[in-house]
This record gives C-alpha cells, structure tokens and sequence, in this order.
C-alpha cells in the first residue's frame, strides 16, 4: 500500500512541476516571437541575405526604425538594411529594395504603373496628419494667399488636404495660396524660420510645431468624411523578392507585427528610439506614441482590412487625387501575414494593451504609468 501511495505522489508531483514549467516559459519576451518563428525556418541559401528595407521621414513608418533597435530582426535572424526616405516604389522597380513603408496613393500608382509592390501588412489607418499653421494664423481664412507646403495641384494629388480644408471652409484648389512642395521636416524648419505660413505634414511635426509653440494644428486627418477608416500606408513587400525569397519575406512581415506591438507595450522605449532616429525631443517622441496607439484609436495596426481600403479608394476616386485604381485582391497579399505566425491584432489588443492603456487615457496619466511599467524615470 505505501509503495502505491508513494507512487501516485510521484506522479502528482511530477504532472505539477511540469504544469509549472510550461506556465513559466518565454518571460517578459515578445508574444509568442520565438515560437513563430521557430515555424519558419530560413533557408541555408538566404541566411546571408540582407534585406533592403526603406521608409520615409513620417512617425507612422517607425516600425522599421524599432524593429532595428529594439533588436527584433535579430532575435528573428534577420539581416536588415534599413534605409531612411528612401523612394520604396522606384527602388522596388528597379530592383533594389525588398521591403518598404509606403503611402497607400502612391503604392497603388506604382502598381498600376508596373511596379512589383504588393502590400504584405497593413500599417495605419489614418490619423496624425496635420495642417500646421504659424501663430501669425489667427483663423482658417488668413491662409489664403499664404505660403503652404501642401504640394504641387494639391487638390489633384492630397486627398488629406482636400477633408482638411473642406472641413475649414478652405477652396481646396493649390491656386489660392503660394503652394510649395517640401519634406514633412523641412516644412517645419521653414515655418518655424518664419520663411512658411502652413504646412500638411504627419507627426512628429505636429507635435513639434505644439511643443516648440512655433505654431498650432489647425485641422487634423484622421477618419474619412463618412465618419469611418480609411487607410494611410502599409507594410510592402516586392513581389520579386516574396516569391524568390518566402521565408525572408514571412519573417519580414513578422517583425513588423512585433515592432508595433512593442509599440503598444512598451511605448517609452519606442519613443526612446523614434526619439534617436527623428532628432526629436523625447516629449515629443512620447506625445508621437500616445497619439498612435491611444488618443486617436489602435490607429498603428498589422490588421489588413479590405473594408479600409475599398473606402480609401472610394474617396480618393471621387476626389480625383486616383485616376484609377487596382483591384484590392490584386495588391494585397495576405497570405504572407497569415502564414508569419503573427499574432491576431484584435485579440493582442483586448488581452494585451485595453488593460493596461485604454482607448482615452489622458497623455499624463498614459505617460506616467508607461515609464512606471518599464522601471524608468520620466
């Protein structure tokens, strides 16, 4: 009898501690990173391939910046290039970049125009993009005739522009103002030089024109006229590359879903590194991460959503700022997201990150318990 006892406590024993040990595995690490991928298994053809990666100077592209510095390509055995402002369409055309960040006009004009870019995940919906004006600009009006960085046409080429300056009782068209074209950085260097009256840029120069007070956001871009999303950029993949190269191209795609969950949760240290990689003051890199991932919505996803699309198209179509436009099941290609071992964007939200910071936290509070979660010091 005891040796029976004897051997059910055993058993007991060694079923608890082995409970125990599988609960405990994977730490603080990224949701299920290693496991994912340990599924995807890179080819001894490709484990010196450097993947060429470009995004432009826009916080929502920063993905590529943290996934780069927060060490996420190497924990994937990644060998990444990153390239800053780099032109990802032409690039793409000519062979010489794999993956990019790119504007959602502008990569379905590549695309009809022969370009092998398709998109692999999606970035942002919308939001964060702002029209910024001087302080000398009292009200809407006193933009007429002034110097604006909103491009060339803008009433043919800035679908942000024309919901902008619709919804401040603008004239849309590029003829009544001194209308400039410039990079989102210069255009606020030139303003705060008193050399611009406005400009239409993304973040951080938003928040930089309100934490330097040397100007104030007149009108921002987020949800369509219709009061739902739309869609800004995404994660791109040169067909070329996805098709010689699938397993870099899955991983690629991969570390782009944990770079914007570090994002969500761990947002001071994001902030840290699109503080380094911008030039910009930590405050202003910190009201970046909040506005992405918390006043504004979950505007920073991997989720791809046809719906999105088809009303971005819909509305830029009606505005004429697209001619035409492809066909979304010929574009997007989701099946590389699928098969990345990503996790599912809503779930990770609602277990992950509504707990912890909820849609509507005020800046100060989400910016105090943010560094008190990463052990840091404001």
């Amino acid at each position: 009898m005891n040796n029976k006892i004897r051997t059910v406590m055993l058993l007991i024993v060694s079923i608890s501690l082995l409970t125990l040990l599988t609960g405990c595995g994977g730490g603080d690490k990224p949701a299920d990173q290693n496991k994912a991928a340990a599924n995807i298994a890179i080819p001894e053809k490709d484990k010196d391939y450097v993947v060429q990666l470009g995004y432009y100077d826009c916080d929502h592209m920063t993905g590529a910046c943290i996934a780069k510095d927060a060490g996420i390509y190497d924990k994937l055995g990644l060998k990444v290039n990153v390239l800053g402002n780099a032109k990802v369409p032409e690039a793409m055309a000519a062979g010489q970049m794999d993956v990019g960040y790119v504007g959602n006009s502008r990569m379905m004009r590549a695309f009809l125009q022969g370009s092998p870019i398709v998109v692999g995940a999606n970035n942002h919906i919308g939001g964060s993009h702002y029209l910024v004006a001087s302080n000398d600009i009292k009200e809407p009006k006193d933009l007429l005739g002034k110097k604006l960085a909103i491009g060339t046409a803008p009433e043919k080429n800035n679908p942000s522009w024309i919901v902008m300056a619709e919804r401040l009782g603008l004239p849309i068209e590029g003829a009544n103002y001194e209308v400039l074209n410039m990079a989102d950085k210069d255009e606020y260097f030139a303003l705060k030089a008193g050399k611009l009256d406005g400009y239409a840029a993304c973040d951080p120069w938003g928040s930089m024109a309100e934490f330097e007070k040397t100007g104030h956001v007149l009108a921002a871009m987020d949800k369509l006229p219709s009061g739902e999303w739309g869609e800004c950029c995404a994660f791109n993949l040169n067909k070329n590359f996805a098709t010689e190269h699938p397993e870099l191209a899955k991983l690629m795609v991969l570390s782009h879903t944990k770079a914007i969950e570090h994002m969500y949760l761990k947002p001071v240290r994001s902030a840290e590194i699109f503080a380094e990689n911008y030039k910009v003051p930590m405050e202003v890199a910190l009201m970046t991460m909040w506005k992405k991932t918390v006043a504004e919505g979950r505007t920073i996803t991997w989720k791809i959503d046809l719906n999105n699309w088809q009303r971005q198209i819909d509305m830029e179509l009606g505005f004429g700022t697209l001619d035409k436009a492809p066909n979304v099941n010929e574009f997007i290609q989701p099946q590389y997201l699928n098969e990345s071992g990503a996790d599912d964007f809503d779930t990770f939200i609602k277990e992950k990150v509504d707990p912890v910071f909820p849609v509507g936290m005020s800046y100060e509070e989400w910016k105090t318990k943010a560094y008190k979660l990463e052990g840091k010091t404001a």
